[in-house]
């Protein structure tokens, strides 16, 4: 009785204070709307813009982007059944559409109440720890999983300063999947329950290209990959292109990419270096290029030698994943900042690890090509979101 009560008063002040925070943003989202990346996600999921519920009651996965969607499609081939999908992200919602027509964005917490509807299953995606919709999801008799639950050393502090609030997320979730050891002692402390660890599961993923590139005769093909603000100029003023250097620049976000493009032109006339976009011209000739395309990089990773595998050589990212580069048998060449991708890098043999200014010295080695040592078993995650399913 006083535990129902106490829950009732946490819920009410959630929610006056989500509220809150809501009207006081609304300024902010009115202008961020324009922008080109929030263009489809902002109306969604804070208006509701053309952002009906599911109408379909069965296998609803969330996933915050690109990266956490593409790691469920292994999952939902197995299941071999129509699932839901909802992303916060747009390049995460274009990628769920190639796995199923019900595809959703994620609408902020004040709307769950409304929005949600019964479900079978909830499978959430690794740090997408939304109070109300994982008790919405309770109320509405779902069954609940958390998958590729991890928590990072740069954010543990955090997750335990605000100990209280993750245990009441924790008490509507049923059953976790863990990357690491370490993060079932860390979720456990944090009040998870029925914690499991299975790796993480973008390392069941089968990596195919979708279009074949020509790699030159007797050329070097160096990629930066996923390149963040400031990385470019990092990196550039740091290595010294040789004459069958090819340098493919391929920025993480689109919106970046005019931005890109001006210093690599700038970069290109200082050194006397042929440049191109892959938009206007998809050969593998000059000695720069940037990759203006969205959906290509997987295809330039099977015909590069060395990745810079970027988001890493600035501190406020916390890296990429490596096992896409790994796949087509690259070296791999990392910054130190990888505070989020820890335990993916542990699964590959011969990543190099450096700061921005000692990576000319390495590009100057006999390097060794990076592989993938362990491989993620998804069977189980496979059969309990079925039993959950039947249960649900």
């Amino acid at each position: 009785m006083i535990k129902d009560l106490f829950n009732t008063l946490f819920f009410i002040f959630y929610y006056i204070l989500a509220v809150s925070v809501y009207i006081l943003a609304l300024p902010y989202l009115i202008l961020l709307r324009f922008k080109k990346k929030y263009k489809d996600s902002i109306p969604a999921r804070f208006f509701l813009y053309k952002n009906s519920f599911f109408k379909k009651n069965g296998i609803w996965f969330h996933a915050c982007s690109l990266g956490e969607v593409k790691s469920l499609k292994s999952i939902v081939k197995y299941l071999n059944e129509p699932v839901n999908i909802s992303v916060i992200t747009n390049t995460g919602y274009e990628e769920a559409k190639k796995v199923t027509e019900e595809v959703r964005f994620l609408p902020f917490e004040i709307w769950q109440p409304f929005w949600q509807k019964e479900q079978k299953v909830l499978v959430v995606v690794e740090a997408e720890l939304w109070y109300m919709l994982f008790l919405i999801a309770k109320k509405r008799g779902d069954k609940t999983i958390l998958l590729n639950a991890r928590i990072s050393d740069n954010s543990y502090k955090s997750y335990k300063r605000f100990k209280f609030f993750y245990k009441k997320i924790f008490e509507n979730i049923d059953e976790v999947f863990a990357q690491t050891k370490k993060d079932v002692t860390r979720l456990k402390e944090l009040g998870a329950k029925n914690v499991k660890v299975i790796g993480n599961i973008k390392n069941s993923i089968e990596f195919k290209t979708t279009k074949k590139y020509t790699k030159p005769k007797d050329k070097r093909v160096i990629i930066l990959a996923s390149t963040h603000e400031n990385e470019e100029e990092l990196i550039f003023k740091n290595i010294k292109q040789k004459h069958d250097d090819i340098i493919i620049v391929v920025p993480r976000h689109p919106e970046r990419f005019d931005k890109v493009d001006g210093l690599l032109k700038e970069y290109s006339t200082k050194r006397k270096k042929s440049y191109s976009k892959l938009s206007c011209n998809d050969d593998i000739q000059n000695d720069i290029i940037l990759c203006d395309k969205m959906g290509e990089l997987i295809n330039l990773y099977a015909i590069s030698d060395i990745v810079l595998l970027c988001g890493s050589f600035v501190d406020n990212v916390g890296g990429h994943n490596p096992l896409e580069p790994a796949s087509f048998s690259n070296i791999i060449i990392s910054g130190k900042y990888i505070f989020n991708q820890e335990a993916l890098f542990d699964d590959i043999e011969n990543i190099y690890k450096c700061n921005a200014d000692e990576i000319n010295g390495l590009l100057n080695q006999e390097l060794k090509k990076a592989y993938i040592k362990n491989r993620v078993d998804i069977k189980p995650v496979i059969e309990s979101i079925i039993r959950a399913k039947e249960e649900g």
